[in-house]
């Protein structure tokens, strides 16, 4: 984030030198970038992090260890004792100013929770499987995410939610839940509330694995098609909606990001089917080609993400056509031949483009 003081501290002295802002409204520029980002992650807050991941997983490993040598109640007590002194803990902190280190700390409680269920469960031989105890260490996390207003519980139930669906698929049953979408939407509302940027870019994803899982579990063509469309209008509202889908989703050039590794991961998954139909795929691969150029012309500017999102499927999409086509419709020289050609002619196509949309910005900007 300090980067991007920096840029933006450049460009606001750049504009007060040519005169296009007053000195006054220079100061209230840097005023509201100092106070809206300036207060980054720094490595202490960092460290505190990664000390509670660690402290978290010595938690969870010393319950599947069975801890014989101690009491029954001495260990639910203990992990008790955890919890609570850890949220209550971290609510001090926070009403002290060290939210990073509060975080840290509810972390290693949510962890302690979910200790718990499986210690209890241990204990007393409990019924029902893994699923339904990382369903409820889920739930409670969110829970406690919404009270403490967390954005790192608020992630970390959907890290949680993401491993109660793909529990099945790790024990190798494609049995993939279909009310998972319902789940992510009452995340959705916690990552909204928590203001939590990772908990809201990780419910996206995990959608996208959702359906990708799912077309795996039903062979519907239909799936990859519609995340593919769906992924493609996300993205053009992203890069054209302008604020008032930025306020909707409050993930910035994020949406577009995560909305082009929907439309590839559907583009890529349909061109996988229709391999051994040459006219399908190629059909495919070039509706796949002509996206990722708009992509990069109509959404390059919003920002890094997607430019190199966009570059990183052009060389996927460009590998899978080697390696589908190569021997079939062309021999290795006549592709990259012909490869060449399609990206001579497609880098003239966008230069020109981007030509003719800088060119009216630039006389408004001189206007």
């Amino acid at each position: 984030m300090a980067g991007y003081v920096d840029k933006v501290g450049q460009d606001i002295a750049r504009w007060e030198a040519r005169g296009l802002v007053t000195s006054a409204l220079a100061t209230q520029l840097r005023d509201d970038v100092a106070a809206n980002h300036g207060k980054g992650i720094g490595f202490g807050q960092v460290l505190a992090v990664m000390a509670a991941l660690l402290m978290a997983a010595a938690i969870l490993i010393l319950i599947a260890a069975n801890w014989e040598a101690i009491p029954r109640l001495g260990r639910v007590g203990a992990l008790f004792a955890v919890i609570a002194g850890g949220y209550l803990g971290g609510a001090v902190l926070k009403l002290r100013d060290h939210g990073a280190l509060a975080e840290a700390v509810w972390l290693v409680s949510a962890a302690a929770f979910g200790g718990g269920i499986a210690l209890i469960g241990q204990m007393y031989h409990l019924s029902g499987d893994e699923t339904q105890a990382i369903l409820v260490w889920c739930v409670g996390t969110a829970l406690a995410a919404a009270l403490l207003r967390s954005p790192i519980l608020a992630a970390a139930s959907v890290a949680l939610s993401a491993a109660w669906v793909a529990w099945p698929v790790f024990s190798f049953s494609l049995d993939v839940n279909p009310w998972y979408p319902l789940l992510l939407a009452a995340l959705w509302a916690v990552a909204v509330w928590t203001r939590s940027l990772p908990a809201r870019h990780l419910i996206l994803l995990s959608l996208i694995g959702h359906f990708t899982f799912l077309y795996m579990d039903t062979d519907q063509l239909l799936i990859p098609a519609a995340m593919a469309l769906v992924s493609a209008a996300a993205f053009v509202a992203a890069v054209r909606g302008g604020e008032v889908v930025d306020r909707l989703a409050g993930l910035g050039d994020g949406l577009a990001a995560d909305a082009l590794i929907g439309f590839l991961v559907g583009m890529f998954t349909l061109q996988f089917v229709f391999a051994d139909s040459v006219p399908m795929f190629s059909l495919l691969a070039a509706v796949t080609f002509a996206a990722i150029a708009g992509a990069l012309v109509i959404g390059g500017k919003a920002g890094r993400k997607v430019r190199w999102l966009a570059y990183l499927g052009f060389a996927v999409e460009i590998s899978f056509v080697y390696i589908a086509t190569v021997g079939t419709m062309l021999g290795t020289a006549g592709f990259f031949l012909l490869a060449a050609i399609g990206l001579g002619v497609l880098a003239f196509v966008i230069i020109r483009v981007e030509r003719r949309m800088a060119a009216p910005a630039a006389t408004q900007g001189a206007a």
